[in-house]
């Protein structure tokens, strides 16, 4: 339970159902938690909240402390990730490494059958499927250990937001009316200045893909993403570059048109199928950020955890760092991180580097 309105009104769900509920909520923030952090999701105001919901729906609930793990699994590694000159989504590994490795094991050695969540997915035996397709979140479970799905109940996997609010409200629970949080819930404000005070980074050459010239100067190339346009100080210029690679061996920033961040294939690591290998479908589609559609594709290569994934359609910001999710319509087949991008003429190779 994390103190919102689909977590409540999935343990509400579940005990009207008949099942034996418990209600859960990890702490996250530390002792020293800084005020512009932990202000929405999984902060001591949520919990309060998650705590009045269990007792209006009549369960009991625990505060379990995750903190260590949390910094271990999740912080650490998004840190790492843009020291490294990656875009991270810190979503995919609290669903894989946390809720549905650590808290479900902690919950089958208590004797639970079953973690449930609020997330918009539907369980169809061994299937994971797309819930309502405005708020779907399969894309951030593409990393479940297989072992695990026949232990994940989503109850309001196969409503629309709406509607879960309007049983939160028949419900009489106070988390009806919650707004929803779009934050990474341990950077509340700016990214880059959190990022600031974990990272080294310095001032470099920005450099046109075209002409090979630099044409300004970046902040630092682990505070840029590959696609960003805004922020890169070339107003004047008159330009409409995008940023296309980020080397922070070098500390450059490569920049150039539109098309050269279009791309027709990517390289993916610590790839997680929740099928057989020999399963998976000859022509799958694959979808590279969560607000993106997916696009048709195939599996050129695939051993060691690693695969090469040729698009149908070129996509445009094909991010390392960011998951590449595969699917066979509504149904999630796995995903793993984007190493690289392949296939783009227009990027002379920089990309690949």
């Amino acid at each position: 339970m994390s103190g919102g309105v689909d977590s409540s009104v999935a343990a509400a769900l579940l005990k009207t159902q008949g099942y034996q509920v418990i209600g859960a909520m990890m702490r996250f923030w530390p002792d020293n938690k800084k005020d512009d952090c932990f202000e929405t999701c999984c902060s001591p105001d949520a919990a309060y909240e998650a705590r009045r919901v269990a007792d209006i729906v009549g369960v009991p609930f625990y505060l379990l402390d995750y903190r260590e793990e949390f910094q271990e699994k999740i912080i650490n590694p998004f840190i790492a990730s843009y020291q490294a000159g990656e875009t991270p989504n810190p979503c995919v590994n609290c669903n894989t490494r946390v809720k549905f490795d650590s808290l479900l094991k902690k919950a089958r050695m208590l004797g639970c059958d079953f973690v449930a969540t609020g997330h918009y997915v539907i369980r169809e035996g061994q299937a994971l499927l797309r819930g309502d397709h405005n708020k779907d979140q399969t894309y951030f479970l593409w990393g479940t250990p297989k072992e695990a799905i026949p232990h994940m109940l989503f109850p309001v996997g196969h409503l629309q937001k709406p509607q879960v609010r309007e049983l939160a409200q028949s419900f009489g629970l106070p988390t009806a009316k919650k707004p929803e949080s779009q934050n990474i819930c341990f950077v509340q404000g700016d990214l880059k200045e959190f990022l600031a005070g974990h990272i080294t980074a310095t001032p470099g050459p920005l450099i046109d893909l075209e002409s090979g010239k630099v044409i300004g100067e970046h902040a630092g190339a682990q505070f840029y993403t590959v696609g960003q346009k805004k922020g890169l100080g070339l107003w004047q210029t008159h330009l409409e570059r995008y940023v296309v690679r980020v080397n922070v061996a070098t500390n450059q920033v490569f920049v150039g048109p539109r098309a050269a961040c279009e791309w027709g294939g990517l390289e993916v690591r610590e790839v997680n199928l929740l099928l057989e290998p020999d399963q998976l479908p000859e022509q799958i589609e694959v979808q590279v950020r969560y607000r993106t559609k997916p696009v048709a594709a195939r599996v050129e290569e695939l051993s060691a955890g690693k695969a090469v994934i040729r698009l149908k359609e070129p996509q445009f910001a094909v991010t390392p760092g960011q998951s590449a999710v595969l699917y066979q319509g509504e149904r999630l087949l796995g995903g793993g991180f984007i190493t690289k991008p392949l296939y783009n003429l227009e990027a002379r190779g920089l990309a690949l580097a």
